[in-house]
């Protein structure tokens, strides 16, 4: 599967003349209102939608659990998987304006399942689409982000040295309202937060890493040889003959860069296909550019700090992904865990948001407008259930939808 997505990733962009070379007119226009338009949001908030998605605890643990099981060089095919999945991001986005359709009651409707449908004329693929869509959704863009931001305020000591943290029901409670109150205005009110969270916690999060990159600053030159060396090694990883230090490192950084920018998934482009844009061309330029922030800036800062750091402090435990997460970032003085704990709640709980959407549309397609109401219902309770589920069995839910 690693292999057919990477080398559906290559194909594309060599076939495309590589759009990668136009990324930076494509945050250009991302920020343009496109006049004379049609669609349900603006470009700005169908990009901040579809980022709120994507950017979540796979940017931050994702990659830590790369590192943690592919070595240092992972970061690096991580990084090169956001460069490639570039050009599939390119497409999709494209595909959901060429074949998005208009509703009854004025609002669009696109994504894969339209282009299976009008495109391949395949009906069936498309509905098995929409089914795998919503199930997955449930999984990974609910129980499981619930569940890191219940368990991360649960902590002892979070809030003071004599704080014992926040029971998981109550955060499970608190979250299920705020969902509730955002997805209940539908895509232009999950647009409109979004559009104000985004930003705000990736340029947060960035700033954040970059102080602590100064911190660890006489390790960030040994960190990047180390990243480069490790990640085109032939030696054995484990001293037997499994694998070598390139085979792990490519394993683990192409498979978190996948789960992390989502190109490809088929996710990203239901939002965009609500985007208000006069051509299939310019939304897709538009849509690339969440592979670039989401892999290409912020995992690549997260692998730059998790490796600078282990290079600084050579007791953090580097075999757990959670926890060389916590202590890599732990180490920095006032402002590490400050960062990661405001970074981990505001991703995952922008991820919820964004794949409310996703799950909408899905059920959309398949049953009509009338399952709505049923399935918000069904989505704020989930929240509150992943919330306060044990940890591993919502984490085995996630893998497994």
């Amino acid at each position: 599967m690693v292999i057919l997505l990477l080398g559906t990733h290559i194909f594309l962009t060599i076939r495309l003349k590589f759009p990668q070379l136009y990324i930076f007119k494509a945050i250009k226009l991302s920020v343009i209102k496109d006049k004379n338009s049609t669609g349900d949001v603006s470009q700005f908030g169908a990009l901040a939608t579809s980022l709120a998605a994507t950017i979540g605890t796979g940017n931050i643990i994702g990659v830590a659990t790369a590192v943690a099981l592919g070595g240092p060089g992972a970061v690096l095919w991580c990084w090169m998987t956001g460069i490639f999945g570039v050009a599939t991001k390119y497409s999709e986005g494209l595909l959901a304006i060429k074949y998005r359709v208009k509703t009854s009651r004025g609002t669009m409707l696109g994504g894969p399942m339209y282009a299976l449908e009008k495109g391949l004329k395949m009906k069936w693929l498309a509905v098995l689409f929409c089914i795998f869509t919503a199930v997955a959704a449930f999984g990974i863009g609910n129980s499981v982000q619930a569940n890191a931001i219940a368990t991360i305020l649960s902590e002892p000591g979070l809030f003071g040295t004599l704080s014992t943290g926040i029971p998981t029901y109550i955060s499970g409670l608190i979250m299920a309202l705020l969902v509730a109150l955002v997805i209940i205005f539908g895509i232009k009110g999950i647009a409109n937060v979004c559009g104000m969270l985004v930003p705000f916690m990736a340029i947060f999060y960035v700033l954040g890493c970059v102080i602590i990159l100064f911190y660890n600053g006489e390790y960030l030159g040994e960190a990047i040889r180390v990243i480069f060396r490790e990640a085109f090694s032939l030696k054995s990883a484990t001293g037997g003959i499994t694998g070598s230090v390139l085979m792990m490192a490519a394993r683990y950084g192409i498979a978190r860069g996948i789960f992390s920018n989502e190109s490809g998934l088929g996710s990203a482009p239901i939002v965009a296909a609500a985007a208000q844009t006069r051509n299939p061309v310019r939304q897709a330029l538009i849509s690339s550019t969440a592979t670039f922030w989401d892999t290409v800036v912020i995992c690549a800062i997260t692998g730059l700090v998790l490796v600078s750091s282990v290079r600084a402090h050579p007791d953090i435990n580097y075999s757990d992904g959670a926890k060389l997460t916590f202590n890599a970032f732990g180490k920095i003085p006032y402002v590490g865990s400050t960062i990661l704990i405001v970074g981990l709640l505001t991703f995952a709980f922008s991820t919820i948001l964004g794949w409310s959407y996703y799950a909408e549309k899905a059920l959309e397609y398949l049953a009509g407008n009338r399952v709505i109401v049923y399935y918000k219902i069904a989505w704020v309770v989930m929240v509150f259930v992943g919330a306060t589920a044990n940890l591993s069995i919502v984490w085995d839910l996630s893998d497994v939808t």
